[in-house]
């Protein structure tokens, strides 16, 4: 559904950064390492940059350190942490920027080292500092991500009759999508029986229910449209954004609604598009039931059927009704930092370019989303959505 229209601002450069174990690395080289990446396919140097985006993934998460690391001569600096969907919501606010005046080049960059560090799938407790409003509640009984989540799918279950096998063809088609990733964590190709057996984790999640702990981080590349045109690179238009914090409410949370709800309506309506303009999605899947979830609060399927939505390869590029997550995700491909938004970004632009993987590249694909949450749903929440558009 491309349209002429005027636009805040492009993504001329996007890189993933190839390894998923890097002990060898420091977080600040890693940084550098995927700037440098991302600038290289913008055509563009660090002196150009004059913009700079990260969040609490850079060393000390304050930006000018990294900033004076890489040399950049900055005039606008943002370093917005609202946890995994931070660069999601990095790359709207450098659209926003750009639209501004405040700057012409803006970098956005993630980098980390978990997997290094030997963090374990679900595992791990929940250290909290002791001055979060909610620590001296709720640290004491060694809460874990996954058992929030597990009690979330626990309820969708309950509710609208959900199954393990439904959030399990979840994994399936991200690893139908990552066996073509040369990079990819995982690239075996899982069956839905594959998922049940592996070990339970936080009942009703089993191990492949969860993502993978990864080392790596990647980086984009947003300029004013006149810049992106001059660079004889596809143009990938950023076309709407929505960016929410949901709170506990106090106690009277409904479980079963993500921040997607509001970030995907506002993105949708400050995109003048709905979900069935959408060619290509990436969802940010840090676990199988937070897929489900979105799918329901975007729009793409209705409240209780997204189980039934994600059944039988309904993500599955060139057999579901929705291509998603074409690079293997975090649930198969990489998790850098177990921060997702970064790479749903990139894969987007990835299809919106033509340049994904023969195997799962959407025909004729003009509109993308990237959309996820960041912190831990339910404590915390945020939650944003990005929709780009092919225009050239």
């Amino acid at each position: 559904m491309s349209v002429q229209r005027p636009y805040p601002a492009c993504i001329v450069g996007a890189y993933e950064h190839p390894t998923r174990h890097a002990p060898d690395k420091s977080v600040a080289q890693l940084h550098a390492e995927c700037a440098r990446g991302a600038l290289d396919d913008a055509g563009l140097s660090f002196a150009d940059v004059d913009g700079y985006f990260c969040a609490a993934d850079a060393p000390a998460g304050v930006p000018a350190l990294m900033a004076d690391y890489m040399n950049l001569k900055v005039r606008h600096v943002d370093g917005t942490e609202s946890g995994g969907c931070s660069y999601i919501s990095h790359v709207g606010r450098a659209a926003q920027a750009i639209a501004q005046g405040r700057c012409s080049v803006a970098l956005v960059t993630l980098a980390g080292k978990p997997r290094s560090g030997g963090q374990a799938t679900g595992t791990e407790l929940r250290v909290l500092p002791a001055d979060r409003p909610w620590s001296a509640w709720e640290s004491p009984y060694g809460w874990t991500v996954s058992g929030i989540y597990a009690n979330f799918a626990c309820r969708h279950m309950h509710e609208h009759g959900t199954t393990s096998e439904q959030l399990a063809w979840v994994k399936v088609a991200a690893s139908m999508h990552a066996q073509h990733n040369p990079h990819a964590l995982l690239r075996k190709v899982f069956t839905v029986e594959d998922v049940l057996n592996s070990p339970m984790v936080a009942d009703p999640l089993h191990r492949l229910d969860c993502c993978v702990i990864t080392d790596g981080g990647g980086a984009l590349v947003v300029t004013r449209p006149e810049i992106a045109r001059s660079l004889r690179r596809p143009m990938v238009a950023v076309r709407g954004f929505g960016e929410t914090v949901r709170t506990g409410e106090a106690g009277d949370f409904d479980m079963l609604r993500t921040g997607a709800a509001i970030s995907g309506r506002d993105a949708f309506e400050s995109a003048g598009l709905t979900p069935r303009d959408v060619k290509y999605a990436s969802i940010y899947d840090n676990f199988t039931i937070m897929v489900i979830l979105q799918l329901e609060d975007l729009g793409f399927c209705a409240r209780g059927e997204g189980g039934r939505f994600v059944a039988d390869g309904g993500l599955v590029s060139g057999v579901g009704r929705l291509p998603w997550n074409t690079d293997g995700g975090g649930l198969c491909n990489n998790h850098p930092q177990n921060r997702g938004g970064m790479t749903k970004v990139i894969e987007a632009v990835r299809q919106l370019r033509g340049e994904a993987h023969a195997a799962v590249q959407v025909p004729n694909c003009d509109i993308a989303m990237a959309t996820g949450p960041g912190m831990v749903f339910g404590i915390g929440h945020s939650h944003a959505t990005l929709l780009m558009e092919r225009t050239s």
